[in-house]
């Protein structure tokens, strides 16, 4: 059985003086448990755990529910971005077809980037071998290799590991890409539909 504790105006209508208006009850829970019913407002502790307004009646005026827990707050926030995402994509692609091209042109891209950085690299591995074999056509004759030759092995090692950087970026770049838009296809896929193959 439900207990009531009643605080402020009294609630029996034969008690009250004729004409006498009281304000609305507030009805809530306590932390023993206890369901109070009160005329002075929900104390601050208990707000967040929701209460009701009442007229003289019983009748439910207005219902404030709980307040939200982490959980549920974070599963918002969650909703929230998921959303705001979802309209970014939308303004990007129409359908699947759009993240195809879309992907297929960054591919190229960078497939070209990646060309290019390992015909430099090449380049500069043909440079460096003729470097190299004059330097050791100077010391097979005795000659001291002059510094100016030293500088540019250097210069062309240098070179190369700058390329090879620049193509494991590339790279990786590339495979980021592809996961980017594989997932984005899939988004797509499930807001408008379409074309499901790969």
């Amino acid at each position: 059985m439900m207990h009531l504790r009643l605080t402020g105006c009294l609630l029996a209508i034969g008690v009250l003086l004729p004409g006498l208006a009281c304000a609305d009850l507030y009805r809530y829970v306590d932390d023993r448990g206890v369901t109070v019913l009160t005329r002075q407002g929900v104390p601050p502790e208990f707000v967040g755990k929701g209460f009701e307004v009442i007229n003289e009646q019983g009748r439910v005026l207005r219902v404030v529910p709980p307040a939200p827990t982490a959980e549920e707050r974070k599963q918002r926030e969650a909703r929230a971005l998921q959303t705001q995402a979802d309209r970014q994509l939308m303004r990007l692609y129409a359908n699947v077809k759009d993240v195809d091209r879309a992907r297929d042109r960054k591919l190229a891209e960078l497939d070209s980037l990646i060309g290019v950085a390992n015909s430099n690299l090449q380049s500069i591995r043909i440079q460096q071998g003729n470097v190299l074999s004059q330097a050791a056509e100077l010391e097979r004759s005795g000659q001291v290799v002059p510094d100016q030759i030293l500088a540019q092995i250097s210069d062309l090692k240098d070179e190369q590991a700058r390329l090879g950087k620049d193509i494991d970026r590339y790279q990786k770049a590339r495979e980021q890409a592809q996961r980017s838009f594989a997932a984005d296809r899939v988004r797509v896929q499930t807001l408008v539909g379409g074309d499901d193959k790969p």
